[in-house]
């Protein structure tokens, strides 16, 4: 049994299907990436895996437990962590404090805890929050209010701030969108180091279907809500589905 498995997900919003029986797995440790059009269906399963939808049928069995009718802060708490396609950072925080955020599954809730621990723990906290600082090369930035730092360095917060859950699979929802040709490069670096670094799995959805091939260990392809294939990426780019839902007829 791997990490995550979703079995036959569906989830229909009015007459739309938005997913149809989607069936995927992830292994410890591997990188899994999602393509396919807009309205595809890639985000709405990041929603159901994070429990922001829930699904009308199927299952996601997260390290052999059922993740369905858990809200988000449980899923989180159980070691899933996401980034958005928009960015969903507090902007006139400053970019540590956006990080310690990420924190927030790890504090101690009873207050009596929390008051006798109170040091030792923001001392804990701090310390990993100052390692990511590190690794995104975030140190210029630490004080300054996230809505005056560049929009590249933002696509870097919010994943520090994902990281910051300290997650077993980390969801990156079009993590180099927006950037320039050196940024993407030095994002899709990123995502092969925070594999390594951190020992975790990786769901990345792209449209940048170079970078997405370079960085996966296996590929799914999506289309009105199906899975038209999946497999290695090159078996997937070959696929005629995929060739002509994705990459054109050409």
């Amino acid at each position: 049994m791997g990490m995550l498995e979703i079995k036959n997900l569906s989830i229909h919003f009015g007459g739309i299907r938005a997913l149809n029986g989607i069936d995927l797995a992830v292994r410890d440790n591997e990188i899994l990436s999602i393509i396919g059009p807009n309205g595809s269906g890639k985000t709405t399963l990041f929603n159901c895996l994070t429990g922001i939808y829930h699904p009308d049928e199927g299952d996601i069995i997260y390290q052999g437990e059922s993740l369905l009718g858990l809200s988000p802060d449980l899923i989180a708490i159980r070691g899933i962590a996401r980034t958005f396609q928009n960015l969903r950072l507090f902007m006139n925080m400053n970019v540590l404090d956006n990080l310690m955020l990420g924190r927030h599954v790890h504090m101690k809730k009873n207050i009596f805890a929390a008051f006798l621990r109170l040091r030792r723990e923001e001392l804990r906290h701090r310390e990993r929050v100052e390692e990511i600082i590190d690794f995104l090369d975030l140190q210029a930035y630490r004080k300054s209010r996230v809505a005056d730092c560049p929009y590249g360095v933002q696509k870097r917060i919010e994943m520090g701030r994902a990281l910051a859950l300290e997650p077993k699979l980390l969801l990156l929802d079009e993590p180099i969108s927006g950037l320039t040709s050196e940024e993407k490069e030095e994002a899709a670096y990123r995502v092969t180091e925070i594999r390594g670094r951190f020992k975790i799995a990786i769901i990345l959805v792209e449209h940048d279907l170079k970078i997405a091939s370079r960085l996966a260990d296996s590929m799914a392809a999506f289309n009105y809500g199906q899975k038209i294939a999946a497999g290695t990426p090159e078996e997937v780019q070959r696929n005629p589905e995929v060739i002509r839902a994705y990459v054109g007829e050409e």
